[in-house]
């Protein structure tokens, strides 16, 4: 299979512009006192529906035939690629069906609604959510659209390194989290098509690990669903179209701590102001400790994906009282 391109990265971002926000790249001496070396944050949390997500599903939605699209939009999601999607049907004005596991956070669930999607709910652990999604669109006569196995949402969210990279181009490692994969590969193709030489390294929570384990395999690795806090990567396996990114692209992948996970959502909100959901902050948490490794050595000038702040209350009140 041909991977998506640097042109396929660069064609998204003249379809995202003036649509998605340019988020900031944001630098801490704090930060770089514990990480040892230079750390610029890519601020995809600030992004329009609190996460990269936007890009990839914009880009997809748009690619959709205009009488085709005019019937909605269908997807399946634990949160910010339901409220991403919903929020590009809002934009195109068109129909949207979201269904979400029955305990998705209930900031993301309200938020997809507030985007004007019909919320179905299905059960994780006995849903094939995939499956039930098809057949709620195919009822409804929707497009759906995936939340990470698609090669335009791919391209879109390569365009969060693309914006990186054109600020900050001396980089010599990226690290971003890993749930479907979806962001990692269009990063790393903007990364590695930019910068040949430049290592990128995905980061997961224990327990969540099948994108490391597929990597030491040589093939797609599927767990049951993982309870981390880190909702955005509770997915089981990596999917068809992303895991040979991984696999070309990936220089390397370590594993976090929920725990962990909950100290960097502190240390951010604490020392740089910075509101994070547990995902947003998988990357982070490898640079606030000491998981990084011999994945990480040498590297000077770091870029980190924030890649989402769409948290409850009640975890972001967690992690202030236990991640200290």
């Amino acid at each position: 299979m041909d991977l998506v391109s640097l042109a396929d990265v660069r064609d998204a971002a003249e379809h995202l512009d003036g649509v998605v926000h340019r988020t900031p790249v944001l630098t801490s001496t704090s930060f770089d006192a514990v990480a040892g070396r230079a750390v610029f944050l890519k601020a995809e949390h600030l992004q329009r529906a609190g996460a990269f997500k936007f890009r990839g599903a914009y880009h997809r939605v748009g690619a959709i035939a205009a009488e085709t699209r005019a019937r909605g939009v269908a997807a399946y999601s634990s949160g910010n690629h339901a409220q991403a999607v919903a929020l590009a049907a809002h934009l195109f004005g068109v129909p949207c069906t979201v269904c979400m596991p029955a305990d998705a956070p209930r900031v993301k669930v309200e938020a997809t609604r507030g985007y004007g999607a019909d919320v179905v709910f299905y059960d994780r652990r006995r849903d094939d959510r995939a499956a039930f999604a098809a057949r709620v669109a195919g009822e409804r006569g929707q497009t759906l659209v995936p939340p990470f196995d698609d090669r335009r949402i791919i391209a879109g969210q390569g365009t969060a390194a693309l914006e990186l990279l054109a600020e900050v181009p001396d980089l010599d490692l990226l690290v971003a989290p890993i749930g479907g994969g979806g962001l990692i590969s269009g990063c790393a193709v903007a990364a590695k098509g930019l910068r040949p030489h430049l290592r990128v390294i995905g980061v997961e929570t224990e327990g969540a690990d099948d994108a490391l384990r597929s990597l030491r395999a040589g093939y797609p690795i599927e767990i049951p669903p993982p309870a981390t806090i880190a909702d955005g990567i509770r997915t089981t396996r990596l999917g068809e179209v992303t895991w040979p990114h991984v696999q070309a692209l990936v220089d390397d992948i370590v594993v976090v701590s929920d725990a962990e996970v909950l100290a960097a959502m502190r240390f951010l909100a604490l020392r740089l102001k910075q509101v994070v959901e547990p995902t947003g902050a998988v990357a982070p948490a490898a640079l606030l400790t000491a998981r990084l490794g011999s994945a990480g050595s040498g590297a000077r000038r770091v870029g980190v994906m924030l890649s989402g702040g769409n948290v409850e209350p009640a975890v972001l009140a967690r992690a202030l009282v236990e991640g200290g």
